[in-house]
Formats: structure tokens, C-alpha cells, sequence
């Protein structure tokens, strides 16, 4: 994305940790004359046309241009690599278990933030099962909270299968190894787990669970 050249874009803030930089770290990038108001994050010397005044870390910026600048040469191959890996977790996944809906447009989202929704399955008793893998439930917006996820009421997933979703992320760094397992594990628990669903066993039998008026006591 060339903000220069894109007259669209009045303030773009950047987590630069997304580039494989430490935490604590980020840029704002901010076009001449934009059509916005920009409140300053803190008073002081004036520093960055008064948007933050204090001085720059400069070790903490060059990292930052350094960072952009690996990611910049490497980001084909980096591409390829990350698609590479979600097509093995995929094909995995998919080829053993039913019932397991990916969120979002394959063809347009980043392969390496893969949102995928098992049905009988409650998201927590997955994420609590597979504490030795790093993994978020709901979306990146609402991973903190309990809560469906609204962004992916938004995109079309029930509240049912919202609650059940769990987000994947792979890249530079992600092995072989490390997707195979995430996926041999991920199969073994949600079969553990639906097999004590009351719900996943009433749909092996044919019944049509939404069809179901259900009563409180």
C-alpha cells in the first residue's frame, strides 16, 4: 500500500510487531493537510508537529525501518510460505473432520489468519485443550472478551457458530512441524469434545437441530 500515492488515507497507525519487531513499538503515519483532526497523544516540546512531543527513540525507530525493510524483500516469499502452511492445516482439518466452517473470503483474506468454526464445539473448551498451542478465540477485535465475536456476526456466522470459532496464525517463523501438529491435536479434541455433546450426537441421528423448539423450565 503506497499511502503517497493514496489520496484516501488521512492516518494510517501501524503495529509494527506484526513484522516480527518487539512489542511496544509503532508508527502513525499521517498525510500533509489530512482531512482530519488529529488530537495529540501527549503535550510537551512539540516534537512530530506536536502530535508527540518527547524525543524519538532512535534505536527503537531504525529498528522499525529496518524491519520494513526486511519485510519489504521478503514478502513473496514469506507469501507463498504462509499459503504453503494454511493449505496443510486446511487440508488436514478438512479431511478429517465435518462440520467445521472457515470465516471470511479465502481468496481475499491473509492466509496466514486462518477463523475457523467447529460446530459443537465451545471455543474455550477447545482453546482450554489445546493449551500448548498458541491460539485466540473469536476474531482479532474481540479475542479478550466472552462475548460472540461482532465481527464475525458481521460477516454472516450465527451467534452458535461464533461461539465455537478459533483463530490460527501462521507465518515467517511457522514449521512444518509445528502446523501438522497443531492439526493432529486440533482433529483428536474436537472429536473428544463433541462426542460429549448431546447436540452432536442428536445431528449424527438426522435431526435437524435449528428445527428444534426449544423450552425453559
Amino acid at each position: 500500500l503506497h499511502f503517497s500515492t493514496n489520496e484516501k488515507i488521512n492516518v494510517a497507525p501501524n503495529n509494527i510487531f506484526i513484522f516480527f519487531l518487539y512489542l511496544g513499538v509503532g508508527a502513525l503515519y499521517v498525510r500533509r493537510r489530512p482531512r482530519v483532526r488529529v488530537e495529540p497523544i501527549q503535550s510537551g516540546g512539540g516534537q512530530e508537529r506536536g502530535l508527540r512531543s518527547g524525543t524519538v527513540p532512535a534505536p527503537l525507530a531504525v529498528g522499525i525501518g529496518e524491519a520494513c525493510a526486511v519485510a519489504q524483500k521478503e514478502i513473496e516469499y514469506d507469501h507463498r510460505w504462509t499459503e504453503f502452511l494454511a493449505k496443510r492445516l486446511l487440508d488436514q482439518i478438512f479431511g478429517k473432520l465435518t462440520h467445521v466452517i472457515r470465516n471470511g473470503d479465502p481468496l481475499e483474506s491473509y492466509p496466514g489468519c486462518i477463523n475457523l468454526s467447529f460446530a459443537f464445539v465451545e471455543g474455550e473448551s477447545l482453546l482450554m485443550a489445546l493449551k500448548d498451542v498458541a491460539l485466540s478465540s473469536g476474531s482479532a477485535c474481540t479475542s479478550a472478551s466472552l462475548e460472540p465475536s461482532y465481527v464475525l456476526r458481521a460477516i454472516g456466522a450465527d451467534e452458535d457458530l461464533a461461539h465455537s470459532s478459533i483463530r490460527f496464525g501462521l507465518g515467517r517463523f511457522t514449521t512444518i512441524e509445528e502446523v501438522d501438529y497443531t492439526a493432529s491435536k486440533c482433529i483428536q479434541h474436537v472429536t473428544r469434545l463433541r462426542e460429549m455433546s448431546p447436540l452432536w450426537e442428536m445431528t449424527q441421528e438426522g435431526v435437524d437441530i435449528k428445527s428444534i423448539q426449544w423450552s425453559q423450565h
